[in-house]
Order: structure tokens, then sequence, then C-alpha cells
């Protein structure tokens, strides 16, 4: 009888030892497996944050850099300089670093500015004033250098001429220029013909990559 007991008892701890040995195991695969899919888990956050900062830096790149035009102007016999190469026309955040100074195109703003024969009398974003050459308007330019005489009939002629603009660019080379998407001419005066040649050309002219859009409707400061 207490040996009946004893191997009984012995039966019943060797099948307990044996559950807890099962249980330790399948302990230790859910640790594992706990530890396998943190890592997976980590890592894919990793990646994920990896991602979005590298796609942060594209989208930052692409509102701050250079317009990533490596063409050049190319003067014709008018004396009208035109860009080589195919200008961009991507919507970009903040500012852009043109190649060209007053910019003739390239990636810009969302909004343009005002061209229906609008003067501003202070410095423009660039980036909205290329959105308005986009549309076909002409940009008349100027700096302290040009005379006061100038600076005015150029304004009279703006304000009469539907798809155009004025306004002031201090930094740039000449005293007096015209702009267009792709196209820039030096003129030496209000007086100088090439200002008329220049308007019939460009205003809403062969050149426009957006012909029709609106002068309106966009800023006005």
């Amino acid at each position: 009888m207490g040996s009946a007991k004893n191997k009984a008892s012995a039966s019943r701890k060797a099948r307990i030892e044996e559950m807890r040995r099962a249980e330790q195991a399948r302990e230790r695969r859910n640790r594992i497996l706990t530890i396998t899919a943190s890592v997976v888990i980590v890592g894919g956050l990793v990646a994920g944050g990896t991602y979005l900062i590298n796609s942060q830096s594209e989208d930052d790149s692409s509102s701050s850099a250079s317009a990533g035009q490596k063409g050049k102007f190319v003067t014709g016999e008018d004396g009208v300089r035109t860009w080589s190469t195919k200008l961009t026309q991507t919507h970009v955040n903040g500012d852009v670093k043109y190649a060209m100074n007053p910019p003739v195109g390239g990636d810009h703003n969302q909004v343009w500015m005002n061209c229906d024969g609008d003067v501003y009398t202070e410095e423009i974003k660039k980036v909205n004033a290329v959105h308005s050459l986009e549309h076909g308007a002409v940009w008349v330019t100027y700096n302290s250098k040009a005379s006061d005489a100038d600076v005015k009939a150029l304004a009279d002629k703006v304000e009469k001429t539907p798809y155009s603009l004025m306004s002031p660019v201090e930094d740039q080379k000449d005293p007096i220029m015209l702009s267009a998407w792709g196209a820039q001419r030096t003129v030496t005066s209000s007086k100088d013909p090439n200002v008329n040649k220049f308007f019939e050309k460009y205003v809403q002219g062969e050149q426009t990559p957006e012909k029709g859009a609106a002068c309106t409707g966009g800023l006005d400061k």
C-alpha cells in the first residue's frame, strides 16, 4: 500500500515537473517572440523616422535650394537674353535661390503677384513674381541708380498695361531691367525703344507657359 502511494506520488511529481518544464519552455518562447517583435517595431519606427526626416529634408531642400537650373543666358541680336534650358515650374514653400537676378523662371510660390498693371514701390518676393511671369507678365525692375523720371515714366506705362508689374530690385546689376518667362534685357531709360519692343513681344507672348492665367486674385503687396 505504501509502495503504491509512493509510486503515485513519484508519478505525480514527474508530471508536475514535466508541466513546469513545458511552462518554462513556453515562457522562454514568449520572451523570445516579445523581444523579436520589439526589435521589429523599434526597427520600423527608426526606419519610419529616418524616412520622415529624409522626406522633410527633401521638402525643405525643394523649397529653399537652387531652382536647379544649369543653363545660362544667351544674348540674341536684339539684345534680349534668353535662358538656354527649360525652366522648372514646381510650386514650393519658402525662398528659392535663383540662378539669375531678377529671376526669369524656375520653381516658385503657388500664389502669384498681381500683375494687372500693378506698380509696387517696395521690393516683392521673387518667388511670387516668377509665378506672374509664368502667367505671361512682363516684370519691370529698377534699383536706386535709375532716375526718378524714368521710374515714373515706366510706372505710367505699366499701369496702362495688363499683364505687367513693376517693383524695385536693389541688388540687380543694371538700373532698369525687363523680364519675362525665360527672357530678360537691360534698357538705358524709359525712352529706350526696346521697352516697347519687349512689351509687344513678351506680354502674353509665345514664351508664356500658362497663357491666359489670371493676373488678379493673387498677392497685392
